[in-house]
Formats: C-alpha cells, sequence, structure tokens
C-alpha cells in the first residue's frame, strides 16, 4: 500500500528536538499529559499533506484529536477532493495503559521496542546501536492516564462529529493479536474502500 504515514506525535516530538522555543513549550504540554494547540497541529498537518509522499493517499495518527481539528480538516480535504475513511482503534484502557508504559526508545538510532511483544534481546539494551534504552516522558503512566481522560474529554466527539458528518467510519477491535495482525485488518479496509472506489 503506497501513501504516507503521518504522525503528528512524531512531528512533535522532532519539534522539541530542535530545541527552539515553541519546542519547548511543546515539550512542557506534551510532559504534563495536556494537548498542543489546535493552531499548531493544523498548521504542521497542513504543511505535511503538501509534501509528495502524500499526493497517493496519506494515513494520520493521533490527528484530529478535537472537534475543532476535526472540522479545519474536513475543509482541507474537501478542498482537495479527498473524501476521508476514520479508523477507530478499540481498546480497553488497562491495555493500552499496560503497552504504552512498555514502550521503550533507543535515543541514537531512534529504534522502538515493546517489552510485551517485541523486548530487545538485551534488557534496556538497543539490539542495532547497543544503546541504552529509555521511557519517552509521555510513555509514563501518570501521563498516559492524563491522555486518556483527555481522549474521553475531547476526542471521543470527533468521532460523533464525523459520523454525523457522513464520513465512513470503522470500528476495529484492537485488543487481540499482534500490531502486525491489527494493521493488516486495518489495511484489508482500506483496500477495500480503494476497490470499491475503482482505484
Amino acid at each position: 500500500m503506497s501513501g504516507a504515514h503521518i504522525s503528528t506525535g512524531d512531528m512533535l516530538r522532532e519539534r522539541v528536538a530542535s530545541g527552539d522555543e515553541l519546542g519547548s513549550k511543546v515539550a512542557d504540554l506534551m510532559a504534563s499529559g495536556q494537548l498542543v494547540p489546535d493552531e499548531l497541529v493544523n498548521r504542521l498537518v497542513e504543511d505535511r499533506i503538501e509534501l509528495p509522499d502524500s499526493a497517493n493517499g496519506f494515513i494520520l495518527d493521533g490527528y484530529p484529536r478535537t472537534v475543532p481539528q476535526a472540522e479545519i480538516l474536513t475543509g482541507m480535504l474537501e478542498g482537495k477532493g479527498i473524501g476521508p475513511m476514520v479508523v477507530h482503534l478499540k481498546v480497553d484502557y488497562n491495555k493500552i495503559i499496560a503497552r504504552l508504559s512498555g514502550r521503550r526508545q533507543c535515543p541514537q538510532c531512534g529504534s522502538l521496542y515493546s517489552l510485551a511483544s517485541n523486548a530487545p534481546n538485551i534488557a534496556e539494551v538497543c539490539d542495532y546501536c547497543g544503546s541504552q534504552l529509555v521511557i519517552r516522558e509521555d510513555d509514563r503512566e501518570d501521563v498516559i492516564r492524563g491522555r486518556l481522560d483527555a481522549y474521553d474529554r475531547q476526542t471521543k466527539p470527533v468521532l460523533e462529529f464525523f459520523r454525523q458528518s457522513g464520513v465512513e467510519c470503522q470500528d476495529v477491535d484492537g485488543n487481540d493479536g499482534s500490531p502486525q495482525a491489527i494493521s493488516q485488518r486495518i489495511c484489508g479496509l482500506i483496500q477495500e474502500r480503494r476497490m470499491a472506489a475503482g482505484k
């Protein structure tokens, strides 16, 4: 499947790593589990979907998270003649907390690990470059719980907005199976939609 995978979380972390004033503000918000202001995230997404690798389609990961973001995105996509599909990954909150708090990242090469499903060969050491793995600030349990609270308040209404707007919404059970198996389910839905649209 061609197309870009656009993660607003990755874009924001890159901004934090830049060390500029805006990056410092974003770092403080992310470390406390708060959402970054819509205006900034909307601008990052709009710039990103203009890049050439998005021309054949793209997956937005972690966006939109609020109804105002969804309204802006709908306008962006309509302006480009793009009909979106929403994939709602349904997972029990206790499983989410266990999965995210069990993630580790290599600060040198960026490799990601899961202590449950993709643990490094040597505990807490990167398989590729031998660096000590770290827990990202936004993967600490207290921060994850804060993010889930924010989701309940701000993101659940986004699904209702899209459904009321007539956007195709697909629920996918993410409680069981490997990340690869869940990804295959999602890719299957996207492929079926493309075939139905004659693409």
